[in-house]
């Protein structure tokens, strides 16, 4: 019996072990199938990519951006403008992708491309190859080589650039107000420099901040008094929405006191004022910068000719011309749109869009099936003016919508794109306060500059204003 015993162990001691080696090798079969996915980048269309390509079987992902953070670029003007605070517009990458096993989320800043091997090297040497690569580094402000602007201007594109600005606004407030007690004649310029959606925004923010400030919030600015000028290049404002639109956005600039300098090309931007095409000189104490998007730096290290924008250009299905399982995605491609040979705008949906749809495309080639060519579903275009100011233009159809019914559709399509639950209750929240408490006007100046508050000098409405930079 004990004989029998022994020799019963022993062949189950052997079977185990058999199993457990079949196991092993079946768990690196596995293994082996597994498709490693490198995404560039984590805007919309980089995170909705990663997201999306979390529930796929045998495929992991390294998500790579310079910052832990997705920002939401449209909220950044209320950033700015202290209506929101900055993590309402910014959302942590790893708790955003807790719950994605198959992610993980890397800070690097990359500076090269390998297309052919589908490797990227960061800036302090690292290296990342993957079975596919997804290129959604995202847009920088695009200076058009304008003398000045690049040193003088305040660029609206981060959330950095948000609270630098929110910094100087309020530094720039400080500092006329003791101008003022000096020379009482002075009077405060600020000029918000391009015409479309993020410069309408701006100014029709700073101008709701001017006119319902408390009246004594300043002992000698009157922020009632302050003279802001929106520069555009073109004969209007909002120039990818319909005429009605675009008359209604005119026409509520001009109630908010905003002087429209339309059709007029920025020449040269000094520290003191705004030289234009014609000439003619704007004084200028701060100039905000929503000329223009371009392709984020990193499209110069890829070996391509670049398209509109300094933007890649890619295929209907999202990839790049000869170079299979590389893709485009975003503000850094030229995506079409299904068909129209127009090129998508650099918005939110159209990136969130494109990020999925590179995630199918890639989980159908993992399987062997073919890719699906890109079609953006367009549901509408919307504008903040201002208080009870807004443009939604609704559909394909472009169904027009104006005054306050736009500008609660404008809060509830912001809040439900809004990343994290705790940011839609806040942002909500702030909102709501805001509109029934009084326009903000009490934001807290986190980086002063003393050298640049209260230095002397005057400021006339047409010939010398604050040197504050």
């Amino acid at each position: 019996m004990r004989l029998f015993n022994k020799h019963f162990d022993k062949h189950l001691r052997c079977g185990a072990h058999r199993s457990h080696t079949m196991s092993n090798i079946n768990r690196k079969d596995n293994e082996s199938e597994v498709k490693h996915v490198v995404i560039v980048g984590a805007g919309f269309a980089g995170l909705y990519c990663a997201k999306a390509l979390a529930s796929v079987a045998n495929v992991r992902v390294t998500l790579l951006d310079r910052n832990n953070y997705q920002q939401f670029q449209p909220l950044l003007y209320q950033v700015a403008t202290a209506i929101l605070a900055p993590n309402r517009a910014a959302f942590n990458l790893r708790s955003v992708l807790r719950r994605q096993l198959n992610v993980d989320v890397r800070m690097t800043d990359i500076i090269s491309i390998d297309l052919l091997g589908k490797t990227v090297t960061g800036r302090n040497g690292d290296t990342y190859s993957g079975d596919y690569l997804v290129l959604a580094a995202g847009s920088q402000a695009n200076y058009f080589s304008v003398t000045g602007v690049e040193e003088f201007a305040f660029p609206m594109y981060s959330l950095r650039d948000a609270e630098r600005l929110r910094s100087r606004l309020i530094e720039v407030f400080e500092a006329a107000d003791a101008e003022i007690a000096r020379d009482t004649s002075a009077v405060l310029h600020l000029a918000v420099i391009g015409g479309g959606p993020t410069g309408v925004e701006m100014a029709g923010a700073v101008a709701d901040i001017c006119h319902s400030a408390p009246k004594r919030l300043y002992k000698n600015l009157r922020l009632q008094d302050v003279v802001i000028t929106l520069i555009n290049g073109k004969d209007e404002v909002l120039s990818g929405f319909t005429q009605r639109s675009k008359a209604y956005a005119k026409r509520s600039l001009e109630k908010r006191g905003v002087k429209l300098r339309l059709n007029s090309d920025v020449k040269e931007l000094t520290s003191r004022d705004i030289l234009l095409g014609d000439e003619t000189r704007i004084p200028c104490c701060l100039a905000i910068w929503a000329g223009g998007l371009k392709a984020a730096s990193l499209a110069s290290a890829i070996k391509l000719p670049l398209g509109q924008g300094g933007r890649i250009d890619v295929q209907p299905d999202l990839s790049l011309s000869s170079y299979p399982c590389v893709y485009a995605v975003g503000d850094f491609a030229n995506m079409g749109d299904g068909g129209g040979g127009k090129m998508l705008p650099q918005l939110a949906s159209v990136a969130q869009q494109a990020g999925r749809h590179c995630a199918r495309n890639i989980a159908a080639h993992t399987k062997g099936l073919p890719a699906s060519a890109f079609a953006y579903f367009d549901k509408g275009i919307l504008a903040m003016i201002g208080r009870n100011a807004g443009i939604a233009e609704i559909g394909p159809q472009r169904i027009t919508l104006t005054g306050f019914i736009a500008f609660i559709a404008w809060l509830g399509v912001h809040a439900l794109l809004i990343t994290t639950l705790p940011a839609k209750v806040g942002a909500c929240l702030e909102w709501t306060w805001n509109y029934f408490g009084g326009v903000n006007v009490e934001g807290i100046l986190d980086s002063p500059s003393p050298s640049r508050i209260g230095t002397p000098s005057t400021i006339h409405p047409e010939t010398q204003v604050t040197d504050l930079k």
